[in-house]
């Protein structure tokens, strides 16, 4: 997993509740646009699901 990919997954476990890439993107001080990217990277790998539209959370497994 990359840097990039471990710190944003790291941001969502400490958020406790999905987020929006736009909220992680603040927090880390990213691009929303890049963050976006890594998300749907993370989805793909079944690191992260989207519990609701445009919301993501730390999967369980």
């Amino acid at each position: 997993m990359e840097e990039k990919e471990r710190t944003i997954l790291e941001a969502m476990k400490k958020a406790g509740k999905p987020v929006r890439p736009g909220d992680i993107a603040k927090t880390l001080d990213l691009e929303s646009k890049e963050v976006s990217t890594i998300i749907n990277s993370l989805k793909k790998k079944g690191m992260i699901v989207s519990p609701k539209r445009c919301y993501y959370a730390p999967s369980d497994s």
